[in-house]
């Protein structure tokens, strides 16, 4: 069962997240901040001088991938209708000599057939609404349609995900390596942790939080990852998410927040208000544990993070290859 201290102590009735939802919502919305037509949300923050901020982290030049695998061995288990990705080859080295092309010159080619969101990948604007509104107030229907997000669809952001990247390892600093599952990451942790690693959290950073649930799947397997219970932001970091003015966030669990969420009833209620609400982009199911071992071995928790997701038009997530670059 999750701790539900945290939004108990925030003034929260756990038996009650539609009241809570509709506070926080009310308290922090973003809806208006740029204007009518807005359709980039929290990645407005993401200036061009952000982006030479986060190309100053670069000294030695060494390149992280923080992706998971795209394969038939992920973490997907059928929730949601969701399935790991299935690669089939349409041409293989078998079909070199068969004389197709000229001079000798063979090839091959493959497909893939995968949810957008089976693996690492952005929640985009039109993932998530709270009570048939979308991002900046919008109809919901009106929005996301048959035919796919026409207005915030996830190619509206594919030229801007690239900034100063900052990694808060809580896992390594609050639970000596990883966090347990259900256990929701407060405000107070998230500063603590900055202060611990000494890296400081600016107004525009994609911020990469690792709870070293990931690291707890390689050795025991996937489990229960994908919709099951996990570490995860506390409800109640929402507001801390507002006040840093950060572009993205992203972590190495299926759902960004604490799971079992920390309501009696409820489901992902930080995404029902951090997307439609704060305009936020959520990254989820990245591999941080590679980044996070070279950034506690320097001492720099700061970086070049490039992520930009596919232009899928119309899509409200996508896969990404985010690439963290010290």
């Amino acid at each position: 069962m999750t701790d539900t201290s945290a939004i108990v102590a925030a003034g929260h009735d756990p038996a009650k997240p539609e009241e809570a939802v509709a506070a926080v919502a009310a308290r922090i919305s973003r809806w208006g901040r740029w204007g009518p037509d807005d359709v980039l949300g929290s990645l407005n923050l993401l200036t061009p001088d952000k982006r030479v901020e986060g190309a100053a982290c670069v000294r030695t030049g060494v390149a992280f991938s923080l992706s998971q695998p795209f394969d038939e061995t992920g973490p997907q288990n059928g929730w949601k209708k969701r399935t790991n990705p299935v690669h089939t080859m349409l041409g293989t080295g078998h079909e070199a000599l068969d004389g197709e092309f000229p001079h000798g010159i063979g090839g091959a080619d493959d497909v893939i057939a995968m949810p957008l969101q089976c693996s690492t990948q952005w929640d985009g604007l039109g993932h998530i609404f709270d009570h048939g509104k979308a991002w900046n107030g919008r109809e919901a229907a009106e929005v996301v349609r048959v035919e796919g997000d026409r207005l915030t669809g996830i190619e509206t952001a594919a030229a801007h995900l690239a900034g100063r990247g900052v990694l808060l390892d809580v896992g390594r600093v609050i639970g000596g390596g990883e966090l347990p599952d259900a256990y929701p990451i407060t405000a107070d942790e998230l500063d603590e942790v900055a202060r611990v690693q000494g890296v400081e959290v600016r107004p525009g950073d994609i911020v990469c939080v690792r709870t070293g649930q990931y690291a707890r799947t390689r050795r025991e397997g996937w489990g229960g990852y994908a919709g099951g219970p996990a570490p995860g932001l506390s409800f109640t970091t929402l507001d801390w998410l507002h006040d840093r003015d950060i572009a993205a966030v992203a972590t190495d669990t299926w759902g960004v927040e604490v799971r079992p969420n920390e309501f009696e009833v409820a489901f992902q209620p930080l995404h029902q208000v951090a997307i439609p609400h704060l305009g936020l982009f959520l990254g989820e199911m990245w591999d941080l544990d590679g980044l996070a071992a070279d950034c506690a071995a320097d001492g720099r928790y700061a970086f070049f993070l490039t992520a930009a997701p596919l232009r899928i038009t119309g899509a409200v997530g996508s896969p990404v290859n985010p690439i963290a670059v010290k």
